[in-house]
């Protein structure tokens, strides 16, 4: 087995080597002046099982260049086998045509890593499950959940209402107020445009509860703001706000800062550096990750990493 690793997060690489107990590949991963990428794999990988790491965190096109050429490269280098590892999956909310003469670039994606050698996929919480069902090679999906979890207990939260904070996330806001034994409420809302959300109603008893609001993907913040903003206004006590992967940009860190959010849960599937005034707490998935590739070389059962106190996860 050999793991390398691009340019979008080393750390999780390198703790994800320090887990399974090998050493991260060595590989050259940099720019020509004009913006071209170039890559060479600095050792032997002829029969080799290759995982290479490589979240699409922005810049999301940069990162997903150096994934295809690192994958073109091993398979002319003769690999046995590739998996594209990513932790975070880019492009998955253009799942679907909504409007017309717009393209499915979720699927694009799919077929791009196929076309570049990935024989197979592992990746983490999904935007959406039915991108696994665009690729033709197997997926491996993780979820964040049972790290979440662990760390949920340990905060031993009294009167904890989990929330959706969209009516698209209640299928995993479901799941973790089973997991919890929490209530359950979501918040409707109405988006104005990519980057502006108008909370609309509350459904579910949040009065005098502590809330945690699970979403799989936060970048501008507007969702989580706006919703915590209302169900303050619905006499909530603490927010935390519990988020798989926090691709923030400026707008969403400033909002963050403004909000009435007392924690944001998150973990280190995209690399974030250090943002003053937000409470963040990052989790590592590198075990989970570690573990899933383990037995992906050993072609053993991944299943219980799916499943989580007997319960599958979503």
């Amino acid at each position: 087995m050999k793991i390398f690793s691009g340019n979008s997060n080393p750390p999780l690489a390198r703790k994800i080597c320090e887990y399974i107990g090998i050493e991260l590949g060595k590989c050259t991963v940099s720019s020509f002046p004009d913006g071209e990428t170039f890559v060479k794999i600095e050792e032997n990988v002829r029969g080799a099982d290759v995982f290479v790491i490589q979240p699409t965190s922005p810049p999301s096109n940069q990162h997903l260049m150096e994934l295809f050429i690192m994958m073109d490269a091993l398979r002319r280098a003769s690999a046995k086998r590739i998996t594209a590892v990513l932790p975070f999956y880019g492009y998955a909310r253009q799942d679907r045509k909504d409007q017309p003469r717009v393209p499915i670039t979720a699927k694009l994606v799919a077929n791009l890593l196929v076309a570049a050698g990935a024989n197979r996929v592992l990746t983490m919480d999904l935007h959406a499950q039915q991108i696994q069902g665009f690729f033709d090679i197997p997926v491996d999906h993780l979820y964040a959940a049972p790290v979440i979890y662990d760390y949920l207990k340990r905060k031993e939260i009294p009167n904890l209402v989990v929330v959706s904070p969209d009516v698209g996330g209640l299928k995993m806001a479901h799941a973790y107020s089973q997991m919890l034994g929490a209530g359950l409420a979501i918040v409707a809302k109405s988006r104005k445009n990519a980057t502006e959300v108008e909370a609309m109603n509350v459904i579910g008893e949040v009065e005098g509860k502590n809330i945690l609001m699970v979403d799989d993907l936060t970048e501008t913040a507007g969702t989580l703001t706006a919703a915590a903003r209302l169900l303050k206004k619905h006499g909530a006590k603490q927010v935390l706000a519990c988020v798989s992967h926090a691709v923030l940009n400026d707008l969403g860190i400033e909002r963050l800062r403004n909000s009435v959010i007392d924690e944001l849960i998150t973990t280190d599937t995209v690399l974030r550096p250090e943002i003053e005034g937000v409470n963040i707490t990052t989790l590592s998935v590198a075990g989970l990750l570690g573990e899933a590739i383990r037995r992906i070389h050993l072609n053993s059962s991944v299943t219980s990493l799916f499943e989580l106190g007997g319960q599958r996860l979503p």
